[in-house]
C-alpha cells in the first residue's frame, strides 16, 4: 500500500491575515513573511475600493505567503479557505474603517464589520483547530467616555458616537461571546489613529498629503482642534506580532502612540515639510465639521507595554517617511482614480474597484 502523503510543507504557524491587501494589514503580513519564514502566512481581501494588490508587491512571490481573493461574508469559501490551508492562526483586519464614509453608508459597516466577522467566527467554530484568534478593534469605541485628562484603560465605559465605531464595538460583543460559548481563543487590540504608507488617502494625513502635492489647499474640519494620537504602522504591525505571540486569551491589549496632537498641528507639521517657507495658515481653509467629531481618544496601553511592546516612530519621523512614500508612489500605487477621495468630505462605497462618492452637503440636502 503507498503511504498518504500530506503536500503541506510543514510550518510552525499557519496564519490567515484579513484585508491583507489593505493599509495595516499589508504591513502585518509582511512583517510576518520576511521575519518569520518558518511561518505559512494566508493573505486574505476581496480587494475593495481602499485596497491594492501593490501593497503586497515585497511578498508576491515568497514561498511563504500565499493571496486568496474572498469575501468574508462568504462562510463557504472562508471556511474551505481555513480547513485546506490548515489555518491554526487569525489575524482578523479587514473592515470598513473611515468613519466620514459611515455616516452616509452605515449599512455596510454594519454588514463587512459585523456580520463579516460574526461569519469569520462561525467558520473558525467549525474549523476546530484555531490556536489565536486576534481581532482588531480601535479606540473609537470608547467615544466620548475618554474625553478627560486621566487616560482610561480597557475596562472603560464603551460609548461608541458614530456608526463605524458602534459597527466595531458590535462586533467586539460578538467576538467576546465566541470566547465564552464556544472557547474560540480570543484576544482584541483597540489602537489609535495609525497612519504611513499604503493608507489610501481618505484619511486626514494621505489626503492632506496630496492635496499639498497637487497645489490645493488643506480642508481642515470645523476649527481643527480635535485631538488624536497618532501611530506610526510599522509600530502598529509590531504591536499585533507582539500580542499574537505573548498576548493572554481572553484580554484586550490598548495600542496607544507617544503623544496627542490636534487636527491643526498635524496640518502644520505637514507644512513646515512640505512648504517650509511659507505661512502654514495660507495653506489651510476651514470646512463644516462631521455631523459629530470626538473630541480625542485618550487612552492607556500598561497591558501591551508588560509584553514588551513599545512605540518607537515619533510623529515628526513618521510624517517624513509617509511624505517621501507618498510623493513617489500616489499616482501609480492605487488602479482607480483617487480624485474623490481627497474632497473635504466624501462618501466612498465599494463594488470591487467601483468607487462612488458625494459630498456631505448633498448627503444633508
Amino acid at each position: 500500500m503507498i503511504p498518504i502523503i500530506d503536500k503541506l510543507p510543514t510550518y510552525d504557524k499557519r496564519i490567515i491575515v484579513t484585508g491583507a491587501a489593505g493599509f495595516i494589514a499589508s504591513h502585518l503580513a509582511i512583517r510576518f513573511v520576511q521575519n518569520y519564514p518558518n511561518y505559512y502566512i494566508v493573505t486574505y481581501d476581496k480587494l475593495d475600493y481602499c485596497a491594492s494588490m501593490r501593497n503586497l508587491d515585497s511578498i508576491k512571490d515568497a514561498p511563504n505567503h500565499k493571496f486568496i481573493k474572498g469575501d468574508l461574508l462568504d462562510y463557504t469559501k472562508l471556511k474551505s479557505v481555513l480547513m485546506e490551508e490548515k489555518i491554526d492562526h487569525i489575524v482578523h483586519l479587514a473592515a470598513q474603517t473611515h468613519v466620514d464614509n459611515s455616516f452616509g453608508n452605515a449599512l455596510t459597516f454594519t454588514e463587512n464589520n459585523v456580520l463579516g466577522t460574526h461569519t469569520l467566527l462561525e467558520a473558525a467554530r467549525e474549523c476546530g483547530n484555531i490556536v489565536k484568534f486576534v481581532h482588531c478593534s480601535t479606540d473609537e469605541v470608547y467615544g466620548t467616555s475618554i474625553d478627560k485628562d486621566e487616560p482610561s484603560g480597557e475596562d472603560a465605559a464603551l460609548m461608541p458616537t458614530n456608526p463605524y465605531a458602534a459597527s466595531k464595538l458590535a462586533a467586539e460583543c460578538i467576538v467576546k461571546s465566541y470566547l465564552t460559548s464556544y472557547n474560540i481563543p480570543i484576544i482584541i487590540t483597540r489602537g489609535n489613529n495609525v497612519y504611513g504608507t499604503h493608507q489610501f488617502p481618505e484619511k486626514l494625513i494621505p489626503k492632506f498629503i496630496i492635496r499639498l502635492i497637487k497645489g490645493q489647499k488643506l480642508c481642515m474640519h470645523g476649527n481643527g482642534s480635535n485631538k488624536r494620537t497618532y501611530l506610526y504602522v510599522d509600530d502598529m504591525a509590531r504591536a499585533f506580532d507582539v500580542v499574537l505571540h505573548k498576548g493572554e486569551i481572553g484580554k484586550v491589549y490598548n495600542v496607544a502612540g507617544p503623544h496627542e496632537y490636534t487636527n491643526l498641528d498635524v496640518s502644520k507639521l505637514l507644512l513646515s515639510m512640505m512648504k517650509p517657507d511659507e505661512d502654514p495658515m495660507d495653506h489651510i481653509e476651514f470646512v463644516d465639521d462631521r455631523p459629530f467629531n470626538d473630541v480625542r481618544y485618550n487612552i492607556q496601553d500598561n497591558a501591551i507595554r508588560a509584553l514588551g511592546w513599545r512605540y518607537d516612530v515619533q510623529l515628526d519621523e513618521g510624517l517624513r517617511r509617509t511624505v517621501n512614500w507618498y510623493i513617489e508612489n500616489w499616482q501609480t500605487h492605487w488602479d482607480q482614480d483617487i480624485t474623490t477621495a481627497l474632497l473635504a468630505h466624501t462618501r466612498m462605497m465599494g463594488d470591487g474597484n467601483k468607487l462612488s462618492a458625494i459630498t456631505l452637503d448633498a448627503m444633508t440636502d
